[in-house]
């Protein structure tokens, strides 16, 4: 995979380039776009092409229903007010006029990729047409890989096609996470055992220990026979393998909520029926302190706990722990880096942090992705 920094500057200037980067952030209600984490990770690559006098064709999805790219295109030029923008809210068929007429170091943001229904299944001929744009393909967006679309797969097999710099350095980082120094802790939150089975063994198999967190946890307090109230259980428990690995960490403390909304941390085997487990307790991240301490690995994906529901204290606990560590730290998954930012804790302190939600699991799993194989 050669990453587009590999490519001389002077050959970039006056060529179109089909940047495919990370574009589908959160918003709030009113469409606003409320978390530019992922925007500012990818503008490296953006800010190497423009610089070097290249005309940017920036496309990406964003939301599940086909909603208008406006509000990121909005975001995007307030990050970079002095790059010349241009947002391109019609259908594909008549950009290849609007990227004619780009100059050089001027960007046109493509509308959302998933309005047309041959995105997700990676249809030739929109392929064909997104390629005519350009002259180069750079894909950079890690957390949309892990899909056969057209714009991430369809398109680099009709242009010459590079890694951007964000994407090359979250495969290096994801590809030493994958065979960590030891001693190696990682931890892994979230629910869905069935979805996340295949990961857990992975990681028993090449961590030292692996402290399961999350609805996951409950999981492993159900097959074991323990009470669980209300809490969220998956359709698939863990089997003998990953219940009796010498690897395996589970909380030994929770905290509940009872059905009035009121908290109180218990151990696994005291829930009641009325409580519904939302977090792990302090004896918990006095348990795995000494380990993080002693890591020279660090993986973690997924929450503590329901840190949209305010329970943030013991992520925020186990953050502050990490970011003393001088481990090797791979951080991302799901909402973990949410999470984090809600905790305050210095990001600068706590290693790579990935973009990466289902993509960088599926990855940490398999070593690549459909998006990254095409690179290649």
């Amino acid at each position: 995979m050669k990453c587009i920094d590999e490519v001389p500057a002077g050959e970039l200037k006056g060529k179109r380039v089909f940047l495919r980067t990370i574009l589908n952030l959160p918003t709030a209600p009113d469409g606003s776009v409320t978390d530019v984490f992922r925007l500012k990770r990818g503008f490296p690559t953006l800010d190497y092409l423009v610089k070097a006098g290249a005309k940017v064709i920036i496309a990406g999805y964003f939301g599940r229903k086909g909603e208008s790219m406006r509000p990121v295109a909005e975001a995007l030029q307030n990050l970079a007010p002095h790059i010349k923008m241009y947002f391109f809210g019609t259908p594909f068929a008549e950009a290849p006029n609007e990227a004619a007429a780009l100059r050089e170091g001027e960007c046109l943001i493509l509308e959302n990729t998933r309005r047309d229904p041959g995105e997700e299944t990676n249809d030739p001929e929109l392929a064909r047409l997104l390629a005519s744009l350009a002259d180069i393909y750079v894909g950079d967006s890690l957390p949309d890989f892990h899909r056969i679309y057209a714009s991430s797969v369809g398109v680099p097999n009709l242009l010459p096609a590079y890694a951007g710099l964000l994407l090359r350095d979250e495969v290096q980082n994801l590809m030493n996470a994958r065979s960590p120094e030891h001693p190696s802790f990682a931890i892994l939150g979230g629910a869905k055992f069935e979805t996340k089975a295949p990961l857990i063994r992975s990681l028993l198999s090449s961590y030292d220990h692996l402290l399961i967190c999350g609805a996951i946890a409950n999981d492993v307090f159900k097959a074991r026979g323990l009470p669980t109230g209300r809490s969220l259980i998956s359709k698939e428990l863990p089997g003998e393998d990953v219940l009796d690995n010498p690897h395996l960490l589970v909380p030994i403390d929770v905290t509940v909520e009872n059905s009035q909304g009121q908290a109180k941390v218990k151990k696994p085997e005291d829930v009641e029926p009325d409580d519904k487990i939302v977090d792990l307790g302090p004896d918990t991240v006095a348990l795995i302190a000494p380990h993080l301490a002693a890591a020279k690995s660090i993986l973690w994906s997924g929450p503590t706990g329901m840190y949209e529901n305010g329970y943030i204290h013991y992520t925020q606990a186990i953050a502050e722990l990490i970011s003393k560590s001088e481990a090797k730290k791979v951080i991302g998954g799901g909402d973990t880096i949410a999470a984090i930012e809600k905790t305050g804790v210095a990001q600068e302190n706590l290693g790579f942090l990935s973009t990466g939600g289902g993509a960088m699991l599926e990855y940490l799993l398999k070593g690549t992705l459909p998006g990254i194989e095409v690179l290649k």
